[in-house]
């Protein structure tokens, strides 16, 4: 999303554990979330840390254009695709 890291990290595989990723990076609790929200582990694998291919839903586009202008520690809940 671009902002500072706060107090609260979470550590996210970009390829997800189940299917071989090692590799974490830092991120918010909030971006996290949303990641697993719009994404599935599959889909994870695929992409892996490319991040323009993460970006390719509008749905990702808009939270970072939303959460762009919160504070570094701001938190909402996060809504799963049904």
């Amino acid at each position: 999303c671009g902002r500072s890291l706060g107090a609260r990290t979470e550590w996210h595989h970009p390829v997800p554990r189940q299917k071989g990723g090692r590799a974490v990076v830092p991120l918010h609790p909030i971006c996290h979330r949303t990641i697993h929200a719009h994404y599935t582990n599959a889909e994870l694998a695929r992409i892996g840390d490319d991040h323009a291919a993460l970006m390719g839903k509008e749905a990702l586009v808009r939270f970072v254009g939303w959460v762009a202008g919160k504070p570094t520690d701001f938190y909402a809940p996060t809504w799963r695709k049904r």
